[in-house]
């Protein structure tokens, strides 16, 4: 394919992604969805700030774990620093993408930031003893773990819940799927999870999906372009 095959294809690219703003920010009651969706989801990350340092302070001691008790540490210091990192990138390109599914999508984030804060502050259980930091997780890791912050693994929880989100678009799906597993793998191995932390992500994450769904009809039905499809 030469560069005049690729501009109409580029140029009809351009021009849907630049229909699907238009068609969104014009919406009726869009922008303040928006921007409420925005407030809310700064306003957990600030609790769950706070829950994390609380929970981090007030840390015990560490518990055995019938996974990590009989695994040895694999030190996956950046493999779990990048996994993050393009997580976090492929959230946002995803939302970027349509933006009328970002008021519920920020809605579901915020409340499952928020039921989490509340979880990792009911327990203070300490991490996992592994290598020491300076010879085990000093690099960038240290940007996404804090410690404290063990039940339930948001780092499993959070692609899971996009995954259900996004569950009727099968390539997206499948994406957030299988990166929740990988992220499971990725936090079993560098022990930097109890195996109860990421096992019950997954049915915590669910429970907050339905919720979610129950506490934003609206945003949820123009999630899926305006109507809610049946189940």
């Amino acid at each position: 394919m030469n560069a005049s095959d690729q501009s109409p294809a580029r140029g009809s690219f351009v021009r849907e992604f630049a229909a699907r703003y238009s068609a969104a920010f014009s919406r009726r009651g869009f922008v303040s969805d928006l921007a409420v969706a925005m407030l809310g989801f700064c306003a957990a990350v600030v609790i769950s700030f706070y829950a994390i340092a609380y929970a981090t302070e007030r840390a015990s001691n560490p518990v055995t774990d019938i996974v990590l008790s009989n695994t040895p540490t694999v030190n996956l210091d950046g493999v779990f620093a990048v996994a993050t990192l393009l997580l976090i990138t492929s959230v946002v390109a995803v939302l970027l993408y349509d933006p009328k599914r970002i008021p519920f999508s920020l809605n579901a984030l915020t409340l499952f930031f928020i039921i989490r804060s509340g979880f990792i502050s009911l327990t203070h259980i300490g991490p996992y003893p592994s290598l020491p930091p300076d010879e085990n997780w000093s690099g960038l890791t240290r940007h996404f773990l804090f410690g404290g912050d063990l039940f339930f693994s948001g780092h499993v929880g959070t692609p899971f819940l996009l995954a259900l989100m996004f569950w009727r678009q099968r390539t997206v799906r499948v994406f957030f799927l299988t990166w929740s597993v990988v992220m499971a793998v990725i936090v079993l191995l560098g022990h930097l999870h109890y195996s109860i932390d990421v096992a019950s992500a997954y049915f915590i994450t669910y429970t907050i999906f339905v919720l979610a769904e129950r506490f934003f009809p609206d945003t949820r039905a123009l999630f899926f372009g305006g109507t809610v499809p049946a189940k």
